[in-house]
């Protein structure tokens, strides 16, 4: 490759970038139509319908797939011309980067959606005591359950209000109470939501004081609160010393090439040095796993 003359590398050089200057451009356009596509999706969107907290709740399939083959399209050429620029010409290690790419620019939208989908998921569940309470205060106020949930849901927001919000709606409608609030734990699962549903079922079913039995339901998710917050205290240190031990070795290499890049530019260019750094691509991936594995209680 050394003997093409300069021109022509320059040349092909321009043509991979150009290629990568087209592919952001259609990136920023296919985002500049999700964005669009959304607020007018949720402008026009009914109040009451209920919808299941996945990713279908925040975009539409088939947009999803255009931003992944955008952003996809978008690192194979970046991840290529930055090969080509560092003079990296070996087909294998093309391929493998490009499939590698390929792979990240597919998985990174899917996990950003995925992680609006558990932090609805978390806002929603903190809420769970406040409801409880609300509940409780309402009822020792005098008045009726579905009548305590109605002044609640105007008092909050966020998830919880959507959710109360369709579930008054189905309430209206004809469906009742304890089954309405079951379908919003069908739509977000969560343990809290269901031992406030079974208690309200029970002492609607059995008689006696649904004021006492909220009292007594919130006291216990406070406690289940309350270890979940130390919990999360302590494993904190590991799941930072997981991901700063996973990134350090990425961190030194680039600031080595930074620094002395005729030092590392041998490790690009040679089909160990590609093994050596797929090697600790993997080594670093694995451990970084097992250390969230082992952080990670479930309780």
């Amino acid at each position: 490759m050394n003997s093409i003359p300069i021109f022509q590398r320059c040349s092909l050089y321009l043509l991979v970038f150009a290629a990568v200057g087209v592919l952001i451009y259609v990136l920023v356009q296919l985002v500049q139509g999700f964005g669009a596509e959304y607020y007018d999706r949720q402008a026009k969107a009914p109040k009451t319908a209920g919808h299941r907290n996945d990713i279908g709740y925040f975009i539409a399939p088939g947009m999803l797939l255009q931003i992944q083959l955008s952003l996809a399209g978008l690192l194979l050429g970046g991840a290529l011309a930055t090969l080509l620029f560092c003079q990296v010409f070996y087909w294998y290690v093309l391929m493998i980067v490009g499939i590698a790419a390929v792979a990240i620019g597919f998985v990174l939208p899917w996990l950003y959606f995925a992680r609006k989908v558990k932090k609805r998921a978390k806002e929603f569940e903190e809420g769970i005591l406040d409801l409880a309470l609300g509940l409780t205060s309402g009822l020792r106020a005098g008045q009726a359950l579905p009548q305590a949930m109605e002044v609640f849901s105007r008092r909050c927001d966020g998830p919880m209000k959507e959710e109360l919000s369709i579930v008054l709606q189905e309430y209206r409608l004809g469906l009742e109470l304890p089954d309405a609030l079951q379908r919003m734990y069908d739509r977000l699962p969560c343990e809290d939501l269901q031992l406030l549903i079974v208690s309200i079922r029970l002492t609607l079913q059995s008689g006696g004081s649904l004021a006492d039995v909220l009292l007594r339901i919130s006291q216990t998710i406070r406690g289940r609160i309350e270890f979940q917050q130390k919990l999360q205290a302590l494993t904190a240190q590991g799941r930072f010393e997981a991901l700063a031990m996973s990134l350090a070795p990425l961190l030194a290499f680039i600031l080595l090439f930074i620094i002395n890049n005729e030092l590392m530019l041998p490790m690009v260019k040679s089909l160990i040095g590609w093994c050596a750094i797929g090697v600790m691509l993997t080594l670093e991936v694995i451990g970084y796993m097992v250390i969230r594995a082992i952080v990670d209680i479930k309780v």
